[in-house]
């Protein structure tokens, strides 16, 4: 494997801010990659789209970052790793990965009594494809699913502790205190960063699988197994971290700011649609 492929960036891209929790993680856990991000701000939210306009818009935004000479892609997001992965790994000749099979699996191995709740947009919810992989690994499994379509906008508008989050998050994750869930999926990019609310609502006996983690691990793996990993530490001052948005430059730059702690010097708006 040439130097020249290690050396090349992670494309990275999700309808929003979302995917810079996965980001987040990749920063911390495998410290010497270069990373090219991609959030659809013009789009978001993905999760109330039908699967052939999330697999259009992925599609071209696959086609933006093979633009960039990426070496492999995360599809953080979940309505994307639902609705479009399968395909675009038809499509394209490099790695990808998406944020839901880390998550399932996680789950399958953590859950004690057997009973899995899943929070994510609708579509994710409606794909079922949580239920699908974790079922593959255990039938045994229960997987109840929950649509909160509400949390992506309040994180999107940075109300992260608010009162207003914690009264939704409340309504939404009833049904699932009522049944008992020992195992919470967070199944979309944007929820950890209401975590704190989320497990204030479920309580101490609900353990959060947050797939913005397990997908930085298994990402390490892959590019481990494909030779791909970056063992040089970059040099001082390089241009590590480069973000692209589709609209609202500066809004996602302050946002970024707020939750990565690498500075965010610039974020560049381009037209997707020329993709």
């Amino acid at each position: 494997m040439s130097e020249c492929l290690k050396d090349a960036p992670i494309g990275v891209f999700d309808s929003g801010f979302g995917g810079l929790t996965v980001v987040r993680e990749i920063m911390r856990q495998i410290p010497n990659e270069k990373i090219v991000y991609f959030g659809d701000t013009a789009r978001v939210p993905y999760g109330s789209k039908s699967k052939e306009t999330v697999t259009r818009f992925s599609r071209q935004i696959t086609h933006f970052l093979q633009t960039q000479n990426v070496k492999t892609i995360v599809v953080a997001c979940n309505t994307a790793s639902a609705y479009a992965l399968d395909e675009l790994e038809k499509e394209i000749d490099i790695p990808m990965i998406g944020v839901v099979k880390p998550g399932a699996k996680v789950a399958a191995e953590t859950t004690r009594n057997g009973k899995v709740g899943v929070i994510a947009t609708s579509a994710t919810i409606g794909s079922e494809i949580y239920t699908t992989y974790i079922k593959d690994l255990k039938p045994e499994i229960s997987v109840t699913g929950k649509a909160c379509p509400l949390f992506v906008p309040l994180v999107e508008e940075g109300l992260l502790e608010d009162p207003v989050t914690d009264e939704i998050a409340s309504r939404y994750l009833l049904e699932l205190i009522d049944i008992d869930i020992d195992t919470l999926i967070l199944g979309c990019t944007h929820y950890p960063l209401i975590r704190n609310t989320i497990g204030r609502v479920m309580g101490d006996k609900v353990t959060l699988v947050n797939p913005a983690y397990e997908t930085a691990r298994e990402l390490k793996c892959l590019l481990e197994e494909k030779n791909l990993l970056q063992d040089k530490k970059p040099d001082l001052g390089e241009n590590r971290y480069q973000f692209y948005v589709s609209d609202g430059a500066e809004k996602f730059k302050t946002f970024a700011n707020s939750i990565l702690k690498y500075g965010i010097l610039s974020a560049k708006t381009i037209n997707i649609e020329e993709y």
